[in-house]
C-alpha cells in the first residue's frame, strides 16, 4: 500500500508518510542485521581451524533457517503475544499475524514489517553460540538446540525486556539487545562449551593451555568488518522508526567500538609485547556488544568510557575462561557477548540519568538466571539423547570430512 492508498484509506498525509519512512528505514534495519550472519560465519570460520570451516558455515546458515521459521510458529507469540502476568506471550502461536490490529499494524509498524526486524534477531542471538562450541560439536545437536533457543530461551527474556513483561514494567532499558541478544547467547554459549568439554590438545597433562590458532585472519578480519558495518543497522535500526536520534545512536555505537578496539590493542601490546591481531579484532566486537544497551541514551564520552572498558575486560575474561575456567572458547565467544552484554547492560544504569543502576542489576542477573537453567536443561537432554560430541577420531580429521562429506578446499593442501 502506496501513500495515495493510505491518504485514500483516510489516513493523514503527515502521518502517511512518516509510516512509510518508518517502514523503509526498519526494513532496512533488519536487512543489515540478517548480513550479520555473513559477518558471524566468516569470523568463526577464520577463528577456527580449515578442516571445519564448512561445518561452521553450515551452522550460521541453518541458525537463521531454523530461528526464521521456529521463531515465526512459537517464538514470536511468546516473546509479543498478549502478555501473562508479565512472564510470557500467549496468543499468535502458528500465525502471529493475527497480533496486527484492524489497520494490520502492530507497535505502529505493518505486522510483516515488525516480525522481520524481530526474526533477525532471535537468529543473532542464536548463532552466537556456534563459535563457542566449534570444532567438536555434532551438527544434529547443534540444529537441536538452535530450534530450541529460538522457543524456550531467547524468546521468554525477550518478552520480559522488549514485550511488555516484568523488566519492561520496571523499566529496565536495553534498547538494542546487550541482554536480549549477546547476553542471552554468551550464556548459552558457556553453558554448552563447558558440558561440551575443550578441543582435544587444547591442554596439556599439567592443565596449561594451547593456543590453537585459527586458519585465516583475512576472513576472520573481513567477519569483524562486516558485523561493524551491519552493527548500525543493529543499532540505528531498534529505532523501528526514521528519527532523529539516529545519528546519535550510529555516533555512539561507533566511538565505543573504537575506543575499545583501541583499549584492546594496547592491553595486548602491554602484555603480549605485540599488538595482538585476533584479540584486537574480538575488542570491537566487545565494544559493540557493550554499548548495544545504551548506545541511544548515553553520551558521546560515555560511549567511549563503556568502549574503554569493554576493550580491557575482554582481555582478561578471555584469559579467565582459557586459562583459569578451563573452557575452550575457540573464538571468545562467551567474554565478547555474554560477559561484555552484561556489563554494557549494567553500564547503562551508571552512565544514563534516565536509568538507574539497581534496576539494570536485577534485569541482568535475572536474565542470567534463567538463561543458565534453560541452557544446562537443553543441551543436558541433547547430550544424553543425540550426544553433543564427535568421536575423537572424527574430530581429529576435522568435521568437514564426517559430518557433511566435504572439504571447504578442496584440491588445496594445508596444514590442519
Amino acid at each position: 500500500m502506496g501513500l495515495s492508498d493510505l491518504i485514500a484509506g483516510g489516513m493523514d498525509a503527515t502521518a502517511a508518510t512518516e509510516l512509510l519512512l518508518n517502514v523503509v528505514w526498519t526494513i532496512v534495519g533488519a536487512t543489515l542485521v540478517y548480513f550479520m550472519q555473513a559477518g558471524f560465519a566468516m569470523c568463526e570460520a577464520g577463528f577456527t581451524r580449515a578442516k571445519n570451516t564448512g561445518n561452521i558455515l553450515m551452522k550460521n546458515m541453518m541458525d537463521f533457517v531454523l530461528g526464521s521459521l521456529f521463531f515465526f510458529i512459537f517464538g514470536f507469540a511468546i516473546m509479543h503475544g498478549t502478555d501473562w502476568n508479565g512472564i510470557i506471550g500467549i496468543k499468535g502461536f502458528f500465525n502471529p499475524t493475527t497480533l496486527a490490529d484492524a489497520d494490520g499494524l502492530f507497535n505502529g509498524l505493518p505486522i510483516g514489517v515488525f516480525l522481520i526486524f524481530h526474526t533477525v534477531f532471535c537468529a543473532t542471538s542464536a548463532t552466537i553460540v556456534s563459535g563457542s562450541m566449534a570444532e567438536r560439536t555434532k551438527f544434529l545437536a547443534y540444529l537441536l538446540y538452535s530450534a530450541a533457543i529460538s522457543i524456550f530461551i531467547y524468546p521468554v527474556t525477550g518478552h520480559w525486556i522488549w514485550g511488555g513483561g516484568w523488566l519492561a514494567q520496571m523499566g529496565f532499558h536495553d534498547f538494542a539487545g546487550s541482554t536480549a541478544v549477546h547476553m542471552v547467547g554468551g550464556i548459552c554459549a558457556l553453558v554448552g562449551a563447558k558440558i561440551l568439554g575443550p578441543r582435544i590438545g587444547k591442554y596439556d597433562k599439567e592443565g596449561n593451555a594451547r593456543a590453537i590458532p585459527g586458519h585465516n585472519l583475512s576472513i576472520a578480519a573481513l567477519g569483524v568488518f562486516i558485523l561493524w558495518f551491519c552493527w548500525f543497522g543493529f543499532n540505528c535500526g531498534s529505532t523501528t522508526a526514521a528519527s532523529t536520534n539516529l545519528g546519535d545512536i550510529a555516533m555512539t555505537t561507533n566511538l565505543a567500538a573504537a575506543a575499545a578496539t583501541l583499549a584492546t590493542l594496547v592491553v595486548t601490546w602491554i602484555r603480549y609485547g605485540k599488538p595482538d591481531v585476533s584479540m584486537t579484532f574480538n575488542g570491537s566486537l566487545a565494544g559493540l556488544v557493550a554499548i548495544t544497551a545504551g548506545c541511544d541514551t548515553v553520551s558521546n564520552y560515555s560511549a567511549i568510557i563503556i568502549g574503554l572498558i569493554a576493550g580491557i575486560l575482554v582481555v582478561f575474561s578471555v584469559e579467565f575462561f582459557d586459562k583459569v575456567a578451563k573452557i575452550d572458547d575457540p573464538v571468545g565467544a562467551i567474554s565478547v557477548h555474554g560477559v561484555c552484554g552484561f556489563t554494557g547492560s549494567i553500564l547503562v544504569g551508571v552512565f544514563s540519568p534516565k536509568y538507574t543502576l539497581k534496576t539494570q542489576v536485577i534485569g541482568v542477573l535475572s536474565t542470567v538466571a534463567y538463561v543458565l537453567v534453560m541452557a544446562i536443561i537443553v543441551f543436558t537432554i541433547i547430550d544424553k539423547t543425540v550426544g553433543l560430541r564427535v568421536t575423537k577420531g572424527e574430530e581429529l580429521d576435522g568435521l568437514d570430512i564426517h559430518e557433511h562429506g566435504c572439504s571447504a578446499y578442496a584440491d588445496f593442501n594445508f596444514r590442519l
